[in-house]
């Protein structure tokens, strides 16, 4: 059984919700998992004050709607793995919602209001996202994302591991400050490297019309 210490309290305002996903690589292969939530707060973590990043489970987000303005406080664990998550703390429990603003959708960019559920991100598909884009004018939009990537080099030889973070966007395609960014490079076996070209993108999001 896991013991309490390391277990903080937290308290804060929501300046942001984004969805938790990871993507495992594989060479050309690729593997989302759809774990849940980001939350940006401002607040107090433990008797510390500033702004961090929790993560909490698809169910917590289906009983609160989250949403930018909310006032929360709850309790989470520190990440163990920094390599596998973007927020700092997880496993959060006894979340409760001390203020509800009313949750106003944007036209954006950037899209606020609260995310939709985990599958319409799946449905939707992604395009890869210029980092400094994500950085400068889409940390905060309900459509933006910013992943854990668990790179396999070698498949004879699971072990063989590489990881980075990596940003993608599930939303509108005619969103006017989307920017791609370089094509990505994935390491594989014997110094072999394959490339993420522009049609996987276009082929993951082919279904969706310019606005959606």
């Amino acid at each position: 059984m896991k013991s309490d210490i390391g277990k903080t309290s937290w308290s804060g305002r929501l300046s942001a919700v984004q969805p938790r996903i990871r993507l495992l690589r594989s060479f050309n292969e690729l593997q989302h998992q759809y774990l849940g939530y980001v939350l940006s707060l401002k607040g107090k973590l433990s008797n510390r004050t500033g702004e961090y990043l929790v993560a909490v489970g698809n169910g917590a987000h289906i009983r609160h709607r989250f949403h930018a303005g909310m006032e929360l406080c709850g309790v989470s664990w520190p990440v163990e793995n920094s390599k596998s998550e973007i927020s700092g703390w997880y496993q959060t429990s006894q979340i409760v919602v001390l203020d509800i603003p009313e949750a106003k959708p944007t036209p954006g960019p950037p899209f606020l209001g609260i995310p939709p559920d985990l599958e319409v991100y799946r449905e939707r598909g992604c395009r890869r996202l210029n980092p400094a884009t994500y950085t400068s004018k889409c940390d905060t939009c309900i459509w933006g994302c910013r992943m854990p990537v668990e790179i396999i080099v070698d498949h004879w030889n699971p072990s063989d591991k590489k990881y980075r973070f990596e940003t993608f966007c599930y939303g509108p395609l005619s969103c006017r400050v989307y920017k791609a960014g370089a094509t990505r490079k994935v390491p594989g076996r014997k110094g072999m490297v394959w490339e993420e070209e522009d049609w996987i993108d276009e082929e993951a999001t082919s279904h969706r019309e310019p606005d959606e």
